[in-house]
């Protein structure tokens, strides 16, 4: 499923519980530009291909990571990019971006990526696995 850019920063803005659409712009724009950086090849493209136009180019086109940052740094990478954030306030970013994404992506793309990311990534996409 596609989601249209008013819709993807709607959700954003809901599920962050932000005042403004700025704020959930904001969120989008970092987490997703981290979130490039460690996805490679055919899965960063078919989630690029979920998400709105803008979006799909910051996916596309990540900041530079030298390695995989584990769930933890990726926190603190976020809240290093976003000024006055914190690293509670960054997992909470987190958690608005990547759900949506995930709800966008679907079951069976979501496994792929969880396969390329570090362990732990699941609970920041809000999809816990099972033990």
């Amino acid at each position: 499923m596609v989601l249209r850019g008013e819709a993807f920063l709607e959700r954003v803005q809901e599920r962050g519980e932000y005042g403004t659409r700025q704020e959930a712009e904001r969120a989008a724009r970092v987490v997703l530009a981290l979130l490039g950086a460690h996805l490679v090849g055919e899965v960063r493209a078919e989630l690029a291909a979920c998400l709105p136009e803008t979006y799909a180019l910051i996916l596309l086109n990540p900041l530079e990571a030298a390695e995989p940052l584990s769930p933890e740094r990726f926190v603190r990478a976020t809240a290093a990019w976003i000024d006055g954030a914190t690293e509670e306030t960054a997992t909470w970013d987190i958690g608005a971006v990547l759900s949506v994404a995930a709800d966008a992506a679907g079951d069976e793309l979501m496994n792929e990526i969880l396969l390329q990311l570090p362990a732990g990534y699941d609970l920041l996409f809000g999809r816990p696995k099972a033990i």
